[in-house]
C-alpha cells in the first residue's frame, strides 16, 4: 500500500536539472523524473524525500570490469569547490551546470539516504549542496 503506514518514507535519487532551458527539461527523461518526484511527494507529502544529484561517482562493475568513475569524478568536485567564487556568476547561464555542476560521491548520496532514513525531518527535494550537508550530518 503506497502511503500507509506499511511503507513510512520513500526515497527518489531522481537528477539535478542542469539549470537546462524548459524546452529540453520538457524532453522525456526529465519529464519522467519529475513525474516521479511529483508521486512520491503527493504519496508521502511529510516524508517522500527526492535527492537530486549530477554525476554520481564512484567505483562500477560492467561486464566483469570496474570503472574508476571516482578518478574522475573527484577530482572535478574538488576543483569546482575550489574555484565556486568564480564561477558562480556563471551559474545563471542556461545549461551552464553541465560543466559547473559539483559531480557527487555515491559514498555522499548513499549518507544522504541513511540521513533521511533516520530523521523525521528530512524531506521534500533536496539540491546537490543539500545532500552534501545531509550526508555530513551522518557523521560516520
Amino acid at each position: 500500500m503506497v502511503g500507509s503506514n506499511r511503507i513510512p518514507k520513500f526515497i527518489l535519487i531522481s537528477v539535478h536539472d542542469y539549470n537546462l532551458p524548459s524546452f529540453l527539461l520538457s524532453s522525456g527523461y526529465f519529464t519522467g523524473k519529475r513525474k516521479a518526484e511529483s508521486e512520491v511527494l503527493s504519496k508521502y507529502p511529510n516524508s517522500g524525500v527526492v535527492l537530486r544529484p549530477g554525476f554520481i561517482y564512484g567505483k562500477r562493475r560492467v561486464d566483469g570490469f570496474e570503472i574508476p568513475l571516482d578518478l574522475i569524478g573527484e577530482p572535478v568536485e574538488r576543483i569546482l569547490r575550489a574555484t565556486e567564487n568564480f564561477t558562480k556568476p556563471l551559474s545563471s547561464l542556461p545549461a551552464s551546470d553541465l560543466l559547473l555542476a559539483p559531480p557527487v560521491s555515491v559514498d555522499t548520496v548513499a549518507l544522504a539516504v541513511i540521513n533521511a532514513i533516520s530523521d523525521d525531518d528530512f524531506f521534500g527535494i533536496f539540491t546537490i549542496e543539500q545532500i552534501k550537508e545531509a550526508a555530513e550530518k551522518v557523521g560516520v
